[in-house]
């Protein structure tokens, strides 16, 4: 066990307060200016510090990650970052995944957490000043030893190198008399020039045991005198169980009790298994409560209702009105994209060990603040009596930004007296998940005689993840909610945006690539709509519009070159088209598509994608992500949670199907090169693959697709 390990329950005070002293060796922190006022300490105490390097006598070098590790890559893009700021032998360098505590917020948003492709952007500055921290610090111990001046040294490969007297210092040699020295205020990074890890493809650091099969997941996780259990709740959002009988479960053997909690009634057993067993012989009478009118059909007519009406302006450039009556030619249209459910591999699960003044958890959560402050608020104590760990995620997509599971887990194990881990059952997850939310689109826009847009409108209507989430939408707008819509940078005078924030029991929350996921879809068909009616070729109109953007125009032209836009393709192969810019990273598709009219059937062949996310830190977890997000975004091509009688129709993968390896196109993935300032790659190439590929599908049958799933119908 690393002494870092053995530190994970001081209290963070004491955390700080220590430096990590009782660790032998050097531990650095890397100060974030303007972070105090976040998280409070006393006067006499340093900022919050964010992240923390450990290099051991042994020569180990240990390095902090405080993201959620969950298939992406950060773990290993975090710890180049450092390492390559530190000059530290990659072979020697080591990591952990950080606990809860203020300390490790995200710059993004205020609280430690995974999401909106913020990690690269958040941590590229400070993980690599940890780094160049911690080398300032050894170099001055060298120097020391040496009688020397720092200026005189440099660093290589895990080592303080004195050049005119041919003399060296592994890092660990210095650990201890570093560990002494105080830590410099103001680092010189490296120049992008002197990189030796960042920009290079590089294997990641938790392939291997990922593959021995030593990884922990949360699912994983044992604790000594562990129960089991698992939660059923009501199948009409917003319901609750009136009362149930448990006698059939509690005959089953195995089966230990059963209780009711706040979100449903738990069963606890001895493993998991007896405890789904237990689940399904519960007899139970819900109070469904006044959700049990919704259907999907009838939440859709409220959203299109609500987006006829009067609504708040989220974006506004030139007269909308008067640009429409100038037009020649006006189109409208109205797209409409359902709830979707994340689904990950690895189901909702929690292990919670109460005790008297607190918890420990173990929790595969994207956001440890918030889980960590419903435990809190659970057991009536301070957040900082909640120890909480996050192993690795299987899957998370921004499901695991929601905390409901781990709320059951702590209400079970504050019931029983025990250590528990709670896992809910795929159909649970399926039925209860929060979800994407339904959205709906009505757009209207104008071209003049020459086929050039003279107005753009739109008028989304969707529940608000803003409200959802974090309690508020400023005067009702929500720029999440519109996304995709609001922020096209093509070159059109007048444009208007709308927004109606909608409210109904369905829970929601963010879903991989957020608002861009179903908006992106909305206006790069809708864009390809015009582009048809100017008689235009889709790519030549798009990069007629897109003149003064020229990062998006970049990657537009890059994936039409790549996949040969011009040439003439096999028979019965259509291409479609589509550009976007979310997170701030520029993103553009051309896909391949057959359509066997007669079996109502499509088969995306390939897809050819250029992404330009600003400096590079991996180029191949940015390559996987990229060919995991258009896999991704085929499951969003045929999936569709629908509401009847105000449950959920959908249960498992036979009737929520993800996609396949035998539907998996060849994708091609090109990174642009770039020097600017580095953007997420999580979620920016999942919007383009749905309008790029309805696009294509429009070139073989001439008809338009403007709501999501693709259905046989659409294929006629």
């Amino acid at each position: 066990m690393s002494a870092l390990t053995a530190l994970n329950s001081m209290n963070r005070r004491g955390f700080l307060r220590a430096g990590l002293a009782g660790a032998t060796g050097l531990v650095v922190g890397t100060y974030l200016p303007g972070r105090a006022d976040a998280f409070p300490m006393t006067s006499a105490e340093p900022e919050a510090l964010n992240a923390w390097i450990h290099i051991s006598p042994d020569d180990v070098v240990t390095i902090i990650c405080d993201k959620s590790e969950m298939g992406q890559g950060i773990l290993t893009s975090m710890t180049m970052l450092a390492a390559d700021e530190l000059d530290c032998d990659w072979s020697r360098v080591r990591w952990e995944f950080a606990l809860a505590e203020p300390v490790y917020a995200n710059p993004a948003f205020h609280a430690q957490g995974t999401a909106g492709s913020s990690s690269t952007r958040a941590c590229y500055e400070p993980m690599r000043r940890a780094g160049a921290t911690a080398r300032a610090i050894l170099v001055q111990a060298a120097a020391q030893r040496w009688s020397v001046e720092p200026s005189e040294c440099r660093t290589a490969n895990g080592k303080v190198l004195h050049p005119a007297s041919n003399r060296s210092f592994k890092y660990g040699d210095l650990a201890v008399s570093a560990s002494k020295l105080p830590q410099p205020q103001d680092v010189q990074l490296k120049d992008p020039s002197q990189f030796n890890l960042i920009g290079k493809p590089t294997k990641r650091l938790d392939t291997p045991i990922k593959v021995d099969g030593t990884a922990q997941f949360g699912i994983d996780v044992r604790r000594p005198g562990m129960v089991y259990a698992t939660i059923t709740r009501c199948p009409v959002f917003g319901g609750k169980a009136a009362s149930f009988d448990a006698t059939k479960a509690k005959a089953i053997p195995g089966v230990i009790d059963v209780i009711q909690i706040s979100s449903g009634v738990a069963v606890i057993a001895s493993d998991t298994w007896t405890a789904f067993q237990g689940k399904g012989a519960l007899e139970i009478r819900w109070d469904e409560g006044a959700g049990s009118n919704l259907t999907s059909e009838n939440i859709m007519q409220s959203f299109a209702q609500q987006a006829a009406g009067p609504t708040p302006i989220a974006r506004k450039d030139g007269n909308g009105v008067a640009g429409l009556e100038s037009a020649t030619q006006k189109l409208e249209a109205v797209y409409e994209a359902p709830y979707l459910a994340h689904s990950p591999m690895e189901p909702m699960n929690c292990t919670a060990e109460v005790h008297s003044d607190g918890a420990e958890i173990w929790a595969a959560t994207q956001m440890q603040t918030a889980a960590q402050a419903a435990a809190a608020k659970i057991l009536g104590v301070k957040p900082d009596a909640i120890i909480l760990h996050t192993p690795f995620l299987g899957g998370g997509f921004g499901r695991r930004g929601s905390v409901d599971y781990v709320s059951d887990a702590v209400q079970v194990s504050k019931a029983i007296g025990k250590p528990v881990k709670l896992t809910w059952t795929r159909e649970e997850d399926t039925q209860h998940s929060v979800y994407r939310p339904m959205s709906y689109c009505k757009f209207v826009a104008g071209l003049d005689a020459q086929g050039k847009p003279t107005a753009f409108t739109a008028a989304v209507a969707c529940q608000s993840l803003s409200k959802v989430s974090f309690g508020v939408a400023k005067d009702n707008l929500d720029p999440q909610s519109v996304e995709g819509v609001a922020d096209i940078e093509y070159d059109i005078p007048n444009i208007q945006i709308n927004y109606a924030l909608t409210e109904n029991v369905v829970p929601v929350s963010f879903w991989r690539s957020v608002g861009y996921s179903q908006n992106g879809f909305f206006s790069e068909c809708f864009v390809d709509e015009l582009a048809a009616a100017a008689k235009e070729d889709p790519y030549q109109f798009r990069r007629r519009l897109l003149a003064k953007s020229p990062r998006r125009l970049g990657v537009l032209n890059l994936a039409a070159e790549k996949a040969g836009w011009a040439t003439t393709l096999p028979e019965g192969r259509f291409r479609g088209i589509a550009v976007l810019n979310p997170f701030q990273s520029y993103n553009a598709q051309v896909v391949e598509v057959s359509v066997n009219r007669n079996a109502k059937t499509y088969r995306v062949h390939r897809v050819v994608m250029a992404m330009d996310c600003g400096r590079n830190v991996n180029p191949s977890t940015i390559e996987a992500q990229m060919q995991g997000s258009v896999v991704w975004a085929m499951s969003m091509l045929k999936n569709v949670i629908t509401i009847d009688k105000g449950r959920v129709v959908q249960s498992n993968f036979n009737d929520y199907p993800v996609a396949r390896i035998n539907e998996t196109p060849k994708i091609e993935v090109y990174i642009v090169p770039s020097t600017e300032k580095p953007t997420g790659v999580g979620e920016p190439g999942v919007p383009c693959l749905a309008p790029a590929v309805c696009n294509a599908i429009f070139q073989a049958t001439g008809k338009r697709i403007r709501r999501l799933p693709i259905r046989p119908e659409d294929l006629a």
